[in-house]
């Protein structure tokens, strides 16, 4: 029989042909596979060279944010805000701390991070003075005393003020005659030979030397006691000297040399300080603490610890999941995984970024969106392979990778928004998470479509896998696709029905703000927030009690941790703080202070107010975005499931107690971002329907693409949730909140993108139409009648044959 059968002409034009096409093929995998090396090489030479910078809640020290406020002569605008800087990096400099940050935030803050610094109070106090110093001529006591004694300052005419000296007495001050601008130097000194102690030596530029020189040459004119001979030493209103002018100096000649000494009962730390002020010079405008955080290294250090198992843990869970379902393209997905993982550490230390806790936490759950992207490929060459109209393995992942691109971009594109909003309005550690979001979405774009194609098609191409194509994993549909396949459910014929269910699961999660109100944090509200360890566990009831009894009825107490105990409570001063730790080590015994946190009520207010634009805008954006790649349909139908999705994680959030802050935040952008993957590539898959199947009615299509795509969103729902668990058992206390909130946010995000968005569609598709959706027998084994044609069943995979060119 074979040897009767006339030769082919065909076959020796398709070997001409399939050579061109196949050079090409191996064109491409060789310039894909150069730009692979070329990134592992450039990350490994960055990762090796150039360290990653850790945040302060990382590696323990303190952020104080500092906010200019404007005076009657002096605005605190760019400019103000830019000298203030200067001064206090001079102040930092001088205090001694080993690398510190101090930048210019917005128009009038100014952000300090002192590493390794766990009692901010002496840097507080040392930023936070304004440091005016003058000095003044003495015209003799005041008259009416009882103003200055309650620490009052009194102009009076040309320039003259009233202040208590250092023992109580009112004087009269003549205006200023030297400012610190008119101060060359000031050091700390200690006089052994005079028993005078501790004073601070102060050199004036040549101009303040002559103006000194003539201050106290008129001193001198007056008698020995009289209170004219004093010179007044002012520092922001308040007088730290006022000494006699010697009796060996002459009147009208005045101390010469352009210098002095400012005495007074100072020890070292008092004298130090105040010469790093007159030094370091005056600050243009007065400044205000309105953000303090204080992280003990002891946390820093568990926290690495912790988020560092946890993304171990939580990478070999996902890696051993995706190669149970994909096999070989698994194993080989696995080795891009840790390509991104090295690429993402690169990219964050090429960009300087500062890596800090939820930022950590971004760098794990990337991982996750990595694998959607190898997800959807595989899904994808599967389809290709079901449908037959691919010869091999290889042509099957290529045409994959083709198709799946569009939905892969549009649905990292939508996370890079929330990414984007995260940096731009979020502050402190939280704007790390937007940066390190942003940089693992990216490279897990390159991981996934550059990495993992160069290793999957040369596997492909080997002959042993052309010869034993089930091992590559994606030569069969797999069990998940073989069940709808059998079944062919038509889940879109009532889809009002689904609407009113996830109607009721919004009432009852959302009720919850209405019966338990939201537990907002002190970012929110303003306050302080102080996380205590101690030797012994302190139940949460006797340290309320103990705070009441000690002046803090308001106070809120809960465990945290292992064992820690959290107050928080209103702005409090340090004294009050100080009140504060020793109520909790009379119970608890010896007391470490792991982590202190200071907002001010207008940051609180602010952050509020940014917290509901940052919302509003992630789902405006959203909406444009779909609605220019998609339709407007599409786009509201996605943006409506969004705000369900938002509306049940703070419901769930309000049940819980659980607080409402900028963590919270950041997770529920996140969940924005990426449950609205699942909608985009359902509805990515709707339109690629729409252009092949045109007479067939929507909720037929919307249905199809719904049993076409679920597969894809069960292996990256899943992959996702192994991560999200690894974090929410293993990470940080504070990273467990923040766990949950996303693993709520990924179940509910993946059914309401079936059993929200696709409803919805298909209600406003109806609409537009002017008609209800068609209302046919759906089920098991019903099809649709096309024009010219009997009415016979179509099954699903006839379907998938059609959606393949």
């Amino acid at each position: 029989m074979k040897r009767s059968r006339p030769p082919s002409r065909t076959r020796p034009s398709a070997r001409t042909g399939s050579r061109p096409r196949s050079r090409s093929r191996s064109r491409s995998l060789n310039v894909r596979a150069l730009v692979a090396l070329a990134v592992m090489a450039a990350s490994v030479a960055i990762a090796l060279t150039m360290p990653v910078r850790l945040g302060l809640d990382l590696r323990g020290g303190t952020q104080i944010v500092l906010e200019t406020k404007s005076t009657d002569t002096t605005k605190a605008d760019r400019e103000a805000t830019d000298r203030t800087v200067e001064v206090l990096r001079g102040r930092i400099d001088a205090l001694g701390v080993a690398e510190p940050t101090i930048v210019r935030s917005g128009e009038n803050r100014v952000v300090v991070e002192l590493p390794g610094v766990q009692d901010p109070k002496q840097a507080a106090d040392v930023l936070g003075r304004t440091a005016q110093l003058t000095v003044h001529s003495v015209l003799g006591p005041a008259e009416n005393p009882a103003d200055a004694a309650e620490g009052k300052t009194e102009a009076a005419k040309d320039g003259e003020r009233v202040l208590p000296d250092e023992s109580g007495q009112s004087l009269r001050l003549k205006d200023a005659t030297l400012t610190g601008q008119d101060v060359k130097g000031a050091d700390a000194r200690f006089d052994q030979q005079g028993g005078a102690g501790w004073h601070v030596t102060v050199d004036f530029k040549d101009s303040g030397s002559d103006r000194w020189a003539q201050v106290t040459g008129e001193a001198a004119c007056n008698p020995a006691g009289d209170p004219k001979r004093r010179v007044a030493i002012v520092l922001d209103n308040k007088i730290i000297s006022s000494p006699q002018v010697d009796p060996s100096v002459a009147c009208g000649a005045g101390i010469t040399g352009g210098s002095t000494q400012i005495t007074g009962s100072f020890d070292d730390a008092e004298a130090r300080e105040l010469a790093l002020l007159v030094k370091g010079g005056a600050l243009p405008v007065p400044v205000e603490t309105i953000e303090q955080r204080t992280i003990g290294a002891t946390l820093g250090d568990e926290a690495i610890n912790a988020g560092a198992w946890a993304a171990v843990i939580g990478t070999a869970l996902t890696a051993l999941f995706i190669i149970v379902v994909y096999r070989l393209m698994g194993a080989l997905a696995t080795v891009a995984l840790l390509c991104y993982g090295l690429i993402s550490y690169a990219a964050l230390a090429a960009v300087g970024a500062t890596l800090t806790l939820p930022g950590l936490a971004g760098f794990v759950l990337a991982i996750g969106m990595a694998v959607d992207a190898n997800v959807l490929v595989f899904e994808r060459a599967r389809e290709e392979q079901a449908a037959r109209t691919r010869p091999s393995t290889r042509s099957a992942l290529t045409a994959g990778f083709r198709s799946a691109f569009s939905a892969i971009a549009d649905s990292n594109i939508t996370t890079l928004i929330a990414a984007a909003l995260l940096f731009f309005l979020a502050s402190g550690p939280v704007k790390g998470f937007g940066v390190t979001l942003g940089i693992g979405v990216l490279a897990s774009m390159v991981s996934a479509l550059v990495i993992t194609r160069v290793l999957a098609e040369f596997a492909a191409s080997r002959p042993a896998v052309f010869r034993r194509p089930r091992i590559t994993g994606i030569s069969s549909t797999g069990p998940v696709r073989d069940a709808l396949l059998r079944r062919n459910p038509f889940l879109m014929r009532r889809p009002r029905r689904w609407l009113a269910a996830s109607l009721v699961v919004l009432v009852v999660a959302g009720s919850g703000i209405l019966v338990r109100g939201l537990n907002f944090g002190i970012e929110f509200t303003g306050g302080r927030l102080i996380e205590y360890s101690t030797a012994t566990q302190v139940d949460p009831e006797r340290a309320r009690d103990a705070l009441a009894d000690a002046g803090f009825p308001r106070a809120v107490v809960q465990s945290s941790g292992d064992g820690d105990l959290t107050v928080r409570t209103e702005e409090l001063t340090d004294a009050e703080a100080a009140t504060v730790t020793k109520a909790v080590a009379e119970l608890g015994g010896e007391t470490e202070k792991v982590r202190d946190e200071l907002i001010g009520p207008s940051l609180g207010e602010e952050l509020r107010r940014d917290a509901l634009i940052a919302l509003g805008l992630a789902l405006a954006a959203q909406l444009a975005y779909l609605a220019a790649r998609f339709r407007l349909l599409f786009g509201t139908a996605a943006v409506g499931a969004l705000a369900h999705d938002v509306v049940i994680l703070v419901g769930v959030f309000a049940w819980l107690g659980k607080p409402i802050d900028g963590v919270f935040l950041a997770a529920l952008l996140t969940v924005i971002g990426y449950s609205v993957n699942d909608s985009v590539v359902l509805f990515d898959r709707v339109r690629e329907l729409l252009g092949k199947e045109r007479k067939t009615p929507f909720d037929r299509l919307t249905n199809d693409a719904i049993l076409q795509t679920l597969p894809r969103t069960v292996n990256t729902g899943m992959g996702a949730v192994l991560i999200l668990a690894s974090l929410a058992v293993l990470a940080d206390d504070s990273l467990t909140d923040f766990a949950l909130a996303l693993l709520i946010g990924v179940v509910v995000g993946t059914y309401s993108s079936v059993f929200t968005a696709s409803p919805l569609a298909v209600e406003l598709h109806g609409r537009d139409a002017g008609t209800r959706p068609a209302r046919r027998g759906g089920g098991k084994g019903r099809g649709t009648a096309r024009p010219g044609k009997p009415d016979r069943q179509t099954p699903a995979s006839r379907t998938e044959r059609q959606e393949v060119p």
